[in-house]
C-alpha cells in the first residue's frame, strides 16, 4: 500500500469480480478472489476493494484499504488466539504487542512519522529541569462531508404545501439495483452520473465507505460486474 502502489493499483481492476487483499506471514501479498470455503479457514479480508478504485482519489482509496487491512489483521490475530486457547493475560499481551506497532493506516497516511516526531524527547533540556508535558495532536479528522450518503428524502420542511409531493416522491423512489423502495430508513446512495438512487447494501457501499467517495458511479455507469 506504500512501496508497491503501482502494482497493487493495476491488480485492483474494477472490471474484475470482488477482489480481496491478502497478506501472508512471509511478508508477501496477493490480490485475489475470496476463499470458496464456507466458513473460510481464517477471517476474510474486505470484499470488493477494487470496485471503489476509480470512484475515489487514489490516496483516499489506499487509506480506505489500509483501514480494512488493519481490521482484518486484528481479526486474524484474535482468531488464532481463540483457536490456540489464549487466556486473558495472553490476549492482553498479544494486543499490547500489536498496539506497540503503527497501524497500516498510520503508515500509509504518514501519521506514524508524525507521531514519532511528536514523541521524540527534547535533548536541549537539562536533566535537572522538570520534564515538560508532552502534547500529542489528534489525527486530522475528515473535513470532507460525505457527498452521497443519505436516503432519498427531500430535506425541505419549510411548509406543509409540499408535504404530499415529498411523500409521493419518496414513495416513488426505487433502488436502481433491486427495483424496490423498501428500507426508507436505511442507507441509500445516489449515482453522480445517472442520478439514480441505490440501497447501500445493494451496491455494497457502507456509510463509512461513502465518506471517502468524492464522485460515486453506480455499477451500471462503471460497467462493473457484480457477482451474484
Amino acid at each position: 500500500l506504500f512501496a508497491e502502489v503501482d502494482k497493487f493499483y493495476q491488480l485492483c481492476d474494477p472490471e474484475k469480480e470482488n477482489l480481496c487483499l491478502y497478506g501472508y506471514p512471509n511478508e508477501t501479498w496477493e490480490v485475489t478472489l475470496p476463499a470458496e470455503e464456507v466458513p473460510p479457514e481464517i477471517p476474510e479480508p474486505a470484499l470488493g476493494i477494487n470496485f471503489a478504485r476509480d470512484g475515489m482519489n487514489e490516496k483516499d482509496w489506499l487509506a480506505l484499504v489500509a483501514v480494512h487491512s488493519d481490521s482484518w489483521l486484528l481479526a486474524v490475530s484474535f482468531y488464532f488466539a481463540a483457536r490456540f486457547g489464549f487466556d486473558k493475560e495472553a490476549r492482553r499481551r498479544l494486543f499490547n504487542m500489536i498496539n506497540n506497532l503503527p497501524t497500516i493506516f498510520e503508515v500509509v497516511t504518514g501519521a506514524a512519522k508524525k507521531q514519532i516526531k511528536e514523541k521524540a524527547p527534547n535533548s536541549t533540556h537539562k536533566s535537572n529541569n522538570k520534564p515538560s508535558m508532552k502534547t500529542y495532536s489528534k489525527p486530522e479528522s475528515q473535513s470532507k462531508a460525505p457527498k452521497i450518503a443519505a436516503p432519498p428524502k427531500d430535506e425541505d420542511e419549510s411548509g406543509e404545501d409540499y408535504g404530499e409531493e415529498e411523500e409521493e416522491e419518496r414513495d416513488n423512489t426505487l433502488c436502481g439495483t433491486c427495483g424496490t423502495n423498501d428500507g426508507k430508513d436505511e442507507f441509500w446512495i445516489c449515482c453522480d452520473n445517472c442520478e439514480r438512487w441505490y440501497h447501500g447494501k445493494c451496491v455494497k457501499i457502507t456509510p463509512a465507505r461513502a465518506e471517502h467517495i468524492k464522485h460515486y458511479k453506480c455499477p451500471d455507469c462503471s460497467n462493473k460486474r457484480a457477482r451474484a
